[in-house]
């Protein structure tokens, strides 16, 4: 299992948004290259980065910073935030980033989501899947679908994919802890291990996903709780691995 460390980029600078809401707004560090290489040194195999000017206007936006991430830091990167054709994808990948994270279209066209597997592969690509009382939301979060989250979960499983990050709106950025029961549920539906996103607060939320098992989690992307020193990412990484 894997700690996602995010880096939530907003006009260049590394953000936090509440819920999903572009007006709670919190700047945290106006160089992501510094960040990103923080989080490499300190051992983490994984970044997780959401444009998330690119997720409100549908085209990648912070293509220049991701690629200098790519190429000056050691780390594997997954990004999403405004991936909705073939052509941002190939951005992304020909700037230097393992996996492309993909929203919108995933609840508005599937022949899309098929022709994307058939032509990366399933491990280049990620469901991204932000649910808010078990509905899809769409465009940077800001509209709101009557698509069935878990429904859908089991149809991108059938199309193919088999990472997913699985965002629980009400929790992101509020670090009330994590919905264990909510993840072998989602993790059911889409019959792999899935990387959870939304309400770590502590390192018990570690703990309870290490014990929870990699037949339900792949790993779980942290964010405010590592920018406001609720715990240290080396901890975290520690008690994934089942050191605590």
């Amino acid at each position: 299992m894997y700690v996602f460390p995010a880096i939530d980029l907003y006009q260049g600078q590394v953000v936090r948004l509440a819920q999903g809401d572009y007006d709670r707004i919190t700047v945290y560090d106006d160089n992501p290259l510094r960040q990103a290489s923080e989080f490499a040194h300190t051992g983490a195999s994984w970044l997780h980065i959401v444009d998330l000017d690119g997720a409100k206007t549908g085209n990648p936006f912070n293509l220049d910073v991701i690629a200098k991430i790519a190429h000056e830091v050691d780390i594997n990167i997954e990004v999403g935030g405004g991936v909705r054709t073939r052509e941002a994808a190939q951005k992304l990948f020909d700037a230097g980033v393992s996996r492309v994270v993909l929203g919108t279209k995933l609840a508005h066209d599937f022949e899309f989501i098929q022709t994307l597997v058939e032509e990366f592969g399933a491990d280049r690509l990620v469901a991204g899947v932000d649910a808010r009382s078990g509905k899809v939301a769409t465009r940077g979060w800001t509209e709101e679908s009557p698509l069935d989250a878990l429904e859908l979960v089991g149809t991108l499983s059938d199309l193919g994919l088999r990472h997913l990050v699985y965002t629980d709106i009400a929790r992101d950025g509020m670090q009330t802890g994590i919905d264990i029961k909510l993840y072998r549920e989602v993790a059911k539906a889409a019959k792999f291990p899935v990387i959870a996103s939304g309400g770590i607060s502590s390192l018990l939320d570690f703990e309870e996903i290490h014990i929870a098992g990699d037949h339900v989690f792949e790993g779980a992307i942290t964010g405010k709780a590592l920018y406001e020193q609720a715990f240290n990412l080396h901890d975290a990484l520690s008690t994934l691995e089942g050191d605590y």
